[in-house]
């Protein structure tokens, strides 16, 4: 039986769920990516808590199935945490729900909140393609356009719009150095994205989602397809940007989950079975079926 529950600013800043117009006197002055955004994010500090899931039950519309069960938990501003569990426990679905990514492909079925800086990212009122600006995506195999590695990283800044070349030429170039990639394309800007190797894809694939400032940057078993060196890149590029940003990392690989995030979440049948500091987690974890995963006991 399972347990309880448990840089550089474009000119126009717009609000992060909605369109100018659509704002009122009780709109949320939560602001888009620009210079505001980042004085804000200068002083809020890693205690805060940027995300918070509040009894969130999904299911997808055409299925009476419940795949997530009444998830609670908190994510403070800056750290990483990560999602491990056995295959189909819901893992990746709780990912996709935050930007709400899986609403591309599905119509689904929500009860509770999933509140980005104290908005419901559910709430009807939300556009969600300035939410997944907000809340990026990695996903587990590399997904670079088929453009130059420069349109690739330039691709969000232009649907966004406003940005002078130069801007985007400094955005590209920073994304790209966070990214650990610059050194190795900077002199190749203008050649295909598809002729870089997969762990240099991947990367790409990182620098895309940074060059739109999200606060927070969601990985889908983003090493899973790469050899051990790459592997180790994507995982110290992780380490630097922690703070900065914030990550939320599902992953089989409990291994990595333990060398690379502050908190950790296991999930079992849908439900977040234990949440807690990392190391507590793989060396005291409060309940049996996380001991029994950990220890391979079944999984």
């Amino acid at each position: 039986m399972l347990p309880n529950d448990a840089g550089t600013s474009k000119p126009k800043a717009t609000p992060v769920f909605r369109e100018e117009s659509q704002q009122t006197d009780n709109t949320p002055v939560f602001r888009d990516s620009t210079s505001e955004v980042h004085s804000q994010k200068e002083q809020r500090t890693l205690t805060e808590v940027i995300l918070s899931i509040e009894k969130f039950t999904f299911s997808y519309a055409s299925s009476k199935t419940t795949v997530l069960h009444n998830i609670v938990m908190d994510v403070k501003r800056g750290e990483v945490v990560a999602i491990i569990g056995p295959s189909g426990c819901g893992k990746s679905t709780l990912l996709k729900a935050i930007n709400r990514i899986h609403e591309v492909s599905y119509p689904v079925h929500v009860e509770g909140k999933i509140m980005l800086w104290g908005e419901n990212v559910y709430d009807p009122k939300v556009d969600v393609s300035v939410l997944r600006r907000r809340v990026g995506m990695v996903f587990q195999k590399p997904n670079p356009f088929p453009k130059s590695i420069y349109d690739n990283v330039a691709y969000g800044l232009k649907l966004i719009g406003g940005y002078t070349k130069a801007q985007m030429d400094e955005i590209v170039e920073r994304s790209l150095q966070q990214a650990a990639l610059w050194d190795e394309v900077k002199d190749r800007l203008q050649t295909n994205a598809l002729g870089l190797s997969g762990g240099q894809q991947q990367r790409l694939c990182i620098a895309r989602a940074l060059a739109t400032s999200p606060e927070i940057l969601l990985m889908d078993e983003p090493c899973s397809a790469l050899d051990p060196i790459s592997t180790q890149r994507i995982e110290d590029l992780i380490d630097q940007l922690k703070g900065e940003y914030t990550f939320i990392i599902v992953t089989h690989n409990m291994q990595q989950a333990a060398r690379v995030s502050d908190r950790t979440a296991f999930m079992m049948q849908g439900r977040l079975i234990e949440y807690n500091p990392t190391e507590k987690v793989f060396t005291k974890p409060e309940q049996q079926l996380t001991e029994d995963y950990i220890l391979g006991r079944f999984g």
